[in-house]
């Protein structure tokens, strides 16, 4: 092979070598109640999958859980999540701590609850050894009008006790905090009930999406 013909052979191959491989997957983890249960992580899949970002979304919403109930859950099933080494965290409870049933959790309560669940969540490791990196989300206005087993002491409960405890516990907990509040108070009609509607879901996907993308692209 002429010594020309060797180059130009060398050069292909470098650039071949040197091109970026995929992008490596992506592994997210979704904790909460039933509004993580629904619709949003798989409208947060689609995004990513549109920009050619390799995710796996992992739905681990538990309808109907209080913070309390998920603390349990997350107790039992710690190892089997943990197998799972996610990248992120995200996480949203509150809502039904918020009924004024026999869920209804003081705002003690829910902060020790909380605070307990981001810790088990912090011994995570993803694939690289690294601890999982968590997002800590403010919940959703409950609508006027809203009935048994809420109340308009549990709408008064989120503005005044448990979003304030939600920005709390990110600060001390070095969490990033995704306001999910302020998403469907600026879009009440996107709420149809404590859930959000189909659009609102999708807003909801997109709200943790553009949470996400900067952490992704450290």
């Amino acid at each position: 092979m002429h010594a020309g013909k060797k180059l130009l052979f060398l050069a292909i191959f470098l650039g071949l070598v040197s091109c970026s491989s995929p992008r490596e997957k992506v592994i997210i983890l979704c904790a909460g109640d039933s509004i993580t249960d629904s619709e949003y992580p798989r409208h947060l899949h689609r995004l990513f999958s549109q920009e050619g970002r390799r995710v796996r979304i992992l739905n681990y919403g538990r309808k109907g859980n209080t913070s309390g109930e998920y603390l349990r859950f997350l107790k039992k099933q710690k190892s089997t999540l943990a197998r799972e080494h996610p990248d992120f965290v995200l996480l949203q409870l509150g809502t039904n701590d918020v009924r004024t049933d026999g869920d209804f959790t003081s705002a003690e309560d829910y902060a020790r609850n909380m605070k307990a669940i981001i810790a088990i969540f912090r011994e995570f490791r993803n694939r690289k050894k690294e601890k999982a990196k968590i997002l800590l989300a403010t919940i959703p206005p409950l609508p006027e009008g809203i009935s048994f087993p809420f109340s308009p002491q549990s709408r008064e409960r989120v503005i005044r006790e448990i979003n304030p405890l939600v920005e709390k516990i990110a600060a001390e907990e070095k969490a990033v905090l995704v306001d999910n509040y302020s998403l469907f108070s600026k879009s009440p009609q996107l709420l149809a009930d404590v859930h959000p509607t189909s659009q609102g879901y999708k807003l909801l996907a997109q709200h943790w999406h553009d949470a996400l993308r900067p952490l992704l692209e450290k």
